[in-house]
C-alpha cells in the first residue's frame, strides 16, 4: 500500500520586510567584514512605516573602523532600500525621507573573551544547535517543495526589476505544496502567490499573468497535473505592502532561509551574523555536511544536527539521521563525519572560507540550494573521502 501525503513550504521576496530587515543586517556585516576580517558582529535591524532601527554590537580592531562603519550606516540602508525597488514617493519607506535610527555599540568584553580563549583557541561564539539538511529530490539536493518556493520569488524579482511585468512591487510571498508517494514527490497540487502590486490592472489580468509568466515557468510541466491548484492573491488586491503593510524583523524567516520545514531548527538566526557565531556558520557546516552524505550516495535523505557549549570549540554533540535510506550503518557515517571534517568554529571558518563579505547574497532566496563562490558549503568536495572513510 503507498503512502501518499502532501507537503508545503513557503518562501518570500526580497522586499518582503523581514528580508529588507535581514540584507540590511547582512550588508552592515558585509562592510565590517571588508574593514576587518576579524570582525565581530552581531546586528539587527527593525522597519516599520518609514522607519529603519539598526542596533548590536560590534568589534572591529582597525584604528577608527567602528566609526566608519557607525558613519556609513544611514548610507547602507538607503542603498538597500533603493536596489530592492523602493522608489522615492512610494507608500511604505521612502529611500530618501526614512528616519534611519543608529543603536549600535561595541561587543561585551566578557563575550569577546569567551569566544578568543587565552590558549588561542577559537571558542563557539554561543550555545546551541543547528540542522543541516539533503536529499535528492533535486539538482541541488535540496526538498522540492522550498526549492520551487524560491524560484518563484525569484522569478518575481526578475519580472519586476526587468520590467517585464511593471505592476509588480516588491513585497511578494510564494507557498507551494508538493505530493508524495512514498516519499518521493510526484506532482505539485498547489501554488500560491501573494504579490503586490500597483496600477489599473484587473484582478482577473492578474492572475492570468502571473500563472503564465511566474508560476509555469518554474514549475515543469511534468509536476503539473490536470487538478493542479494556482491561488493568486486570495486574500484580493495586494496594494498596502512592505513596511507600510507588516514590521520587518531580523531574523524572522528562519525556516524560509533553510529547508522549508522539511528538518528540525535550532531556532538560531543567520544574518547579521559573524561567522564566530555558530548559529550561522555551523548550520552551514551541517547542510555541508549533509549534502556530501549525498552526493555520496553514502544516503538518499540526510538530516545531521551539531550543538555547542559558548567558548568551546568542539561540538558536544554531532548526530547523523539517514532515515532509513542509509547504505552502511549510520554510527559509520558518524565516524566518517568526524574524521572528514572538522566542526570547531575556527575548522568551519577556515575550510568555507566564512571570514569574506559575501552575506548580503544570502539574505533573499534562501541561504541553502544556490550557486556561486559566496555559497561554498554546497561544495561537494568531501564526497571521496566520505566514502574512503566508509569503505
Amino acid at each position: 500500500m503507498s503512502n501518499s501525503y502532501l507537503f508545503t513550504s513557503e518562501s518570500v521576496s526580497d522586499g518582503h520586510p523581514d528580508k529588507l530587515a535581514d540584507r540590511i543586517s547582512d550588508t552592515v556585516l558585509d562592510r565590517c567584514l571588508a574593514l576587518d576580517p576579524q570582525a565581530k558582529v552581531a546586528c539587527e535591524t527593525l522597519l516599520a512605516d518609514d522607519l529603519v532601527v539598526v542596533a548590536g554590537e560590534f568589534r572591529l580592531g582597525p584604528l577608527g573602523a567602528f566609526e566608519t562603519v557607525r558613519d556609513e550606516l544611514d548610507g547602507m540602508v538607503r542603498r538597500v532600500l533603493r536596489e530592492t525597488g523602493y522608489n522615492a514617493g512610494f507608500p511604505g519607506i521612502d529611500p530618501e525621507t526614512c528616519e534611519v535610527q543608529n543603536r549600535v555599540h561595541g561587543q561585551s568584553a566578557q563575550i569577546a573573551k569567551g569566544v578568543e580563549r587565552e590558549d588561542g583557541i577559537l571558542g563557539a561564539g554561543d550555545q546551541g544547535l543547528m540542522f543541516g539538511y539533503a536529499c535528492d529530490e533535486t539538482a541541488e539536493l535540496m526538498p522540492l517543495p522550498i526549492q520551487l518556493a524560491h524560484r518563484l520569488m525569484q522569478r518575481q524579482h526578475e519580472l519586476r526589476s526587468g520590467g517585464e511585468l511593471a505592476w509588480l512591487r516588491p513585497d511578494a510571498k510564494a507557498q507551494v505544496t508538493v505530493r508524495y508517494r512514498d516519499d518521493r514527490p510526484v506532482a505539485v497540487d498547489t501554488v500560491v502567490i501573494s504579490t503586490q502590486l500597483q496600477g489599473d490592472i484587473s484582478d482577473a489580468d492578474i492572475e492570468r499573468e502571473v500563472i503564465a509568466r511566474l508560476i509555469e515557468p518554474v514549475v515543469p510541466p511534468v509536476l503539473r497535473g490536470a487538478d493542479i491548484r494556482y491561488l493568486v492573491n486570495p486574500a484580493g488586491r495586494f496594494e498596502i505592502g512592505g513596511p507600510h503593510g507588516d514590521t520587518g524583523l531580523t531574523g524572522r524567516k528562519i525556516v524560509v532561509d533553510t529547508y522549508g520545514g522539511s528538518c528540525p531548527h535550532g531556532g538560531g538566526a543567520f544574518s547579521g551574523k559573524d561567522p564566530t557565531k555558530v548559529d550561522r556558520s555551523a548550520a552551514y557546516a551541517a547542510r555541508w555536511v549533509a549534502k556530501n552524505l549525498v552526493a555520496a550516495g553514502l544516503a538518499r535523505r540526510v538530516t545531521v544536527q551539531l550543538a555547542y557549549a559558548i567558548g568551546r570549540p568542539d561540538p558536544v554533540s554531532i548526530r547523523v539521521d539517514a532515515h532509513g535510506s542509509a547504505q552502511v550503518d549510520e554510527q559509520r557515517l558518524e565516524t566518517a563525519v568526524r574524521e572528514v571534517f572538522d566542526l570547531t568554529p575556527a575548522g568551519i571558518i577556515r575550510d568555507l572560507d566564512l571570514r569574506r563579505p559575501i552575506y548580503a547574497a544570502t539574505a533573499a532566496f534562501g541561504h541553502f540550494g544556490r550557486s556561486g563562490p559566496g555559497f561554498s558549503w554546497e561544495q561537494t568536495n568531501r564526497v571521496e573521502a566520505l566514502q574512503r572513510a566508509v569503505a
